[in-house]
């Protein structure tokens, strides 16, 4: 999306602001709870400790890879399938690397994808990712905010999940706070202004080919 965040706390403007999707029993009466802006004193204040820090790879590596994307960003899906499959392949999955994956919500429809990612739990987030990328033109363009809660609702049926167990995540208020808490500490932190970006061992980077990963990787582990 390379999009500015002008001040972290602005995309909660928008909050989860009360949208209406097709329950489990066929009716149109589920109400998201709504999410007030945050500032950083309040932030502080939240229960954070329910949000997990998804990770892949070696926790032990001697290299870490912190990724910031947005699910609802063209240039993260693009990233996602044609750098991050063959980074996975060659680096995650060998150990060489740990891989943490840091969610950026630029929009509401990008924090209630992550909340059904994360509705799979430590084990299945990152197959719901696959699918949230791979089919994010259909979902996130799908209308307005109910017709966009409806698709997810659809892809995480696809994924596995029961509708009650998504009905469960998509309204769970306490639980987005929490994320939204955690997304502003860390992106406030690390100086983060657009996605996809990304810090190697404390460093930050700009979106980059596989070839540039690559290289830049092999230089660091020396090979």
């Amino acid at each position: 999306m390379n999009k500015i965040i002008a001040g972290v706390a602005v995309v909660l403007g928008l909050g989860i602001a009360a949208f209406w999707y097709t329950s489990s029993s066929g009716t149109q009466a589920t109400n998201a709870p709504v999410l007030s802006p945050i500032s950083s004193a309040e932030a502080q204040e939240i229960d954070t400790s329910g949000v997990m820090e998804i990770t892949m790879g070696d926790p032990n590596a001697s290299i870490t890879v912190i990724e910031y994307a947005s699910y609802t960003c063209p240039h993260c899906a693009r990233f996602h399938e044609d750098v991050f499959k063959d980074l996975k392949t060659n680096y995650i999955d060998t150990g060489k690397i740990n891989f943490v994956y840091r969610e950026v919500y630029f929009d509401r429809l990008g924090l209630w994808a992550g909340m059904l990612a994360r509705c799979a739990g430590p084990d299945g987030y990152f197959d719901v990712a696959n699918l949230l990328y791979e089919q994010q033109a259909d979902w996130a363009r799908a209308g307005d905010p109910a017709d966009v809660a409806t698709a997810l609702r659809r892809l995480g049926l696809s994924a596995g999940m029961s509708g009650e167990q998504i009905d469960a995540c998509l309204q769970d208020g306490d639980k987005a706070q929490a994320m939204v808490a955690v997304f502003q500490q860390n992106a406030e932190a690390d100086n983060v202004r657009a996605t996809p970006s990304f810090f190697i061992n404390g460093e930050p980077y700009s979106n980059m080919s596989y070839a540039d990963f690559s290289a830049l990787l092999n230089e660091m582990l020396g090979e």
